[in-house]
């Protein structure tokens, strides 16, 4: 028994992972699963988010980006406003970090009307966690311990999902890092630790 799609959906997981279980969903997959679901619709739904509001063109500092508006209202840009971007965990959660790149440097602090900032108003503590993934660390290290394939692809999908959120970003910005490690990269080293510790 395995899944069709060489890269399913959310929903056709979790069917795969009901049949895998008899019609039962784990706690630990329940919570990851909810979490990818607010991120797959991160654009759709109508909630605001630092994501979202990071992309509006409105918020850049035009002045700096020599933008314009053309005869329909569209700003048209000279230059892609530059911003940096981690990946963050902790012992539960994944998050994906942005910072403003001002002078070529990973800017760290507030800014409001600063000339050389890409955004009119930076605000760290509502722009800097562009959003975030609860229960994926926890999740992976119960995959290792009990995981079946259903739980991979859900693994997975979190990795390719986040992979097409940067890639969307990297459409209006230009995105000068990436630190940290990807999803598939923290993963493959929660697989080498645990297997140190015995597990397979």
């Amino acid at each position: 028994m395995s899944i069709r799609p060489e890269r399913p959906e959310l929903k056709e997981i979790t069917a795969y992972k009901k049949k895998l279980n008899w019609g039962e969903i784990p706690t630990v997959y329940h919570m990851l699963a909810s979490s990818l679901g607010e991120l797959d619709g991160i654009l759709i739904h109508g909630f605001d988010s630092a994501f979202k509001q990071i992309l509006d063109p409105n918020s850049w500092n035009l002045n700096l980006l020599g933008g314009t508006r053309d005869e329909d209202g569209f700003i048209v840009l000279k230059e892609k406003p530059k911003i940096s971007l981690q990946h963050v965990y902790d012992d539960n959660t994944y998050e994906l970090h942005c910072y403003p790149v001002i002078q070529g440097e990973r800017f760290e602090g507030a800014a409001r009307g600063e000339a050389l900032c890409p955004f009119v108003i930076w605000q760290p503590e509502t722009m800097r966690i562009l959003f975030r993934v609860s229960s994926l660390v926890s999740f992976m290290v119960y995959n290792f311990q009990r995981g079946d394939d259903a739980d991979l692809e859900l693994i997975k999908f979190a990795h390719f999902k986040v992979h097409q959120l940067i890639n969307l970003l990297k459409e209006s910005f230009e995105v000068t890092e990436v630190k940290g490690y990807s999803i598939a990269e923290f993963y493959t080293e929660i697989k080498r630790r645990n297997s140190e510790n015995g597990f397979n």
